[in-house]
């Protein structure tokens, strides 16, 4: 159920929907015209590049033909996907080699799914409170905003003209703008939060996102060490086997992730590439050798 809600989030079905408000500094007809030489269509031209979650689809999405209709992921969700499995790939991989000192390979297997568990869940709980202290954070920008508003025209014509003014436009197109966007709260007050503030209204259900995206990438990375222990009878050969394959895993996974966030083509983002495969490689080694170090350090002291 859980991958099945994930595929729907990230994969959603384009469909026209209908946008209640005028986009911010769209073309506006008869008396609500911005009468300035900037371009009335500068909204069409910067929409939004992604639309993950079905939320505030662009208003000109079914009348634009140039507009594509390929969903796109949210970088926010690549971001939670990157840190779950970079956590799991490390973390129970160190602490699967650092159990196998003790020769057991029960104790390995038990070991490894109980951290799994635990962690999983402390990652998508620190996902969802973090998502949600983000909305809550824009709540209260938006509160803000609208109190200023409310009190202060002459400090959010101040602001509108701060704005404005790098551009090189003339006071009397600044003028125009200002008296256009007081003439609406709303269209004000998205505007403040859009250029002033520079934030947009967090994506519906992004806590929830965030905690599903990081809880499964942890698991499926830390589960990945553990699968040798499975099938091989003895704990050392588990334990090489468990090396050969996250050597691997994440080499190939410092490859992506350097790829995802640099380009997949040219010879730079190539070797980006394999140096970031080979990082990760070095430091889930230094991990996994410090926990296999502590382990028999401490076993042999009690020993004694």
């Amino acid at each position: 159920m859980a991958l099945l809600f994930l595929k729907q989030k990230l994969f959603p079905i384009q469909e026209s929907k209908t946008h209640s408000g005028k986009p911010l500094l769209a073309r506006i007809e008869d008396d609500d015209t911005i009468r300035g030489d900037s371009n009335p269509d500068i909204e069409s031209q910067s929409g939004r590049s992604y639309d993950t979650f079905g939320r505030c689809a662009s208003p000109d999405n079914s009348s634009s033909s140039g507009s594509s209709t390929r969903a796109r992921i949210n970088p926010r969700v690549v971001s939670d996907a990157i840190l779950g499995l970079s956590d799991g790939l490390t973390v129970p991989f160190a602490l699967s080699a650092g159990l196998s000192a003790l020769g057991n390979t029960k104790v390995v297997v038990l070991g490894g799914l109980a951290e799994l568990a635990a962690g999983a869940i402390s990652m998508g709980l620190g996902g969802y409170v973090g998502a949600k202290s983000e909305a809550e954070s824009y709540e209260t920008t938006v509160r803000e905003t609208q109190h200023l508003i409310e009190t202060g025209p002459h400090e959010t014509q101040l602001i509108v003209h701060d704005t404005f003014s790098p551009y090189g436009l003339s006071d009397a197109a600044i003028a125009d703008i200002t008296r256009d966007l007081h003439a609406s709260q709303d269209r004000l007050r998205e505007f403040l939060l859009a250029f002033h503030h520079r934030e947009t209204a967090p994506d519906c259900n992004q806590a929830w996102i965030s905690a599903l995206t990081l809880a499964l990438g942890y698991f499926v990375g830390g589960f990945i060490p553990l699968i040798p222990y499975f099938i091989a009878t003895s704990v050392r050969v588990a334990l090489y086997w468990s090396i050969g394959v996250m050597a691997l895993t994440l080499l190939a996974f410092g490859y992506v992730k350097t790829c995802i966030v640099r380009g997949w083509t040219g010879h730079e983002n190539v070797v980006a590439g394999v140096r970031g495969g080979v990082q990760m490689c070095c430091v889930g080694g230094v991990a996994a050798g410090a926990a296999i170090a502590l382990v028999q350090l401490i076993d042999t002291g009690g020993a004694h």
